[in-house]
């Protein structure tokens, strides 16, 4: 079974806006309605777990609710073409893969809309929420805690930020191949410039480039493996966690890197928000598809 967890716990503080990041919006969706679509309709995505605030999780439900929704108005219209974009690609001009044909899961708590979640329908692939912790790898290992009722040790769990919105069926599809034969998977970037070792004040000593990346998401772990790293890092050196696959070379976990993409970038700064509702406002396609949703919702 693939798990995806989307973390949406942060306050987003460096955006200096009044809600948090993921929660912003653009043509009427939060920031995380785009990610939430991508992995609730890949065809290979069997759960998913959010971590949120009580406060956020209506508005969360009504996201899936509303996803489900035009799932079954795709299926009477004689359902998804394979390689159609979800919203959030149309936006960054990603491309897709597959479609969501109907499959099975593991049984478990009725899910919004009223499917069974045993039954891999839109809705019935959300699993619950879990509680965000004292930093982000608190909140990671809280939704693990909550896996372990529903998962296996062998299954594979993808970590992803809420503030990522332009993530794509393609890059999640990537990454899931490149799990084979190993315990994790991390897409990357080759870093552009040239990078230096300093102090705050001098530059203390230089580093190769060839050998930097920078890391994107969905991060992906074997499940039991990865569970366990993290609880090998209480109660202290986990609040010190900046990044989710730390635990994992700790614990000397065998992890690959796939070729990231550009445009799926993290929303962080003030910044990085004008960027995400230009990229969703500049684009005809997204446009289009955002005034033909708000008209059915």
């Amino acid at each position: 079974m693939n798990i995806a967890v989307i973390l949406a716990g942060g306050t987003g503080s460096r955006t200096g806006c009044e809600i948090p990041k993921q929660y912003l919006e653009a043509w009427g969706r939060p920031m995380i309605a785009f990610c939430m679509e991508t992995f609730f309709t890949h065809e290979d995505v069997d759960a998913v777990q959010i971590v949120a605030e009580g406060t956020w999780k209506e508005l969360i439900l009504r996201q899936i609710t509303h996803l489900e929704e035009k799932a079954v108005r795709e299926q009477a219209a004689g359902g998804k073409a394979v390689g159609e974009k979800t919203a959030g690609e149309k936006a960054a001009g990603g491309k897709a893969v597959g479609g969501n044909p109907a499959g099975e899961q593991a049984a478990g708590e009725k899910a919004v809309g009223g499917n069974p979640a045993g039954k891999r329908t839109v809705a019935g692939r959300f699993r619950g929420f879990s509680m965000p912790g004292a930093n982000r790898q608190m909140s990671i290992l809280n939704a693990l805690s909550n896996i372990r009722e529903y998962a296996a040790e062998g299954d594979t769990v993808m970590i992803h930020d809420a503030a990522r919105p332009f993530v794509t069926s393609a890059q999640i599809s990537a990454c899931l191949r490149a799990m084979e034969g190993h315990d994790g998977v991390i897409p990357v970037l080759p870093m552009k410039d040239t990078v230096y070792m300093g102090d705050g004040k001098r530059i203390c000593s230089l580093l190769e480039r060839e050998r930097i990346y920078a890391g994107q998401a969905p991060e992906l772990f074997l499940f039991g493996k990865y569970y366990a790293a993290n609880m090998a890092l209480l109660p202290e050196r986990i609040l010190s966690v900046n990044g989710s696959t730390e635990p994992a070379v700790l614990a000397g976990m065998d992890i690959v890197m796939v070729e990231g993409d550009e445009n799926n970038f993290k929303v962080t700064t003030a910044g990085d928000v004008k960027r995400f509702r230009e990229r969703c406002e500049g684009n005809e396609d997204f446009l289009s598809l955002q005034k033909a949703q708000t008209k059915k919702i």
